[in-house]
């Protein structure tokens, strides 16, 4: 079953979980009490507009706007359904 988010949804980090840029590694990362995810930049990108004041529309826009790439749904959508899955995301 998917959990795929809804158009009004308004996507944030679930509680125990912080995005920082790791200096170390040149790259950003999700922080939890029980470690550490590398992200990518495509990742990173999206899960820093998951702030809970953006719904999944306004994500992607941003999204699209910033790299001028279209069209960019399906996969922020996807990772959204990834994170989400993971915990990473709050429900």
């Amino acid at each position: 079953m998917s959990t795929t988010p809804e158009v009004h949804a308004t996507p944030r980090l679930a509680r125990h979980f912080r995005l920082q840029w790791e200096e170390v590694q040149q790259r950003h990362v999700l922080l939890y009490p029980e470690g550490m995810v590398t992200l990518n930049a495509s990742a990173a990108e999206i899960l820093r507009r998951c702030d809970g004041t953006r719904d999944v529309p306004a994500i992607v826009a941003e999204l699209e706007e910033a790299f001028e790439r279209r069209p960019l749904d399906a996969d922020v959508r996807a990772f959204l359904d990834f994170a989400r899955q993971r915990g990473w995301i709050a429900p």
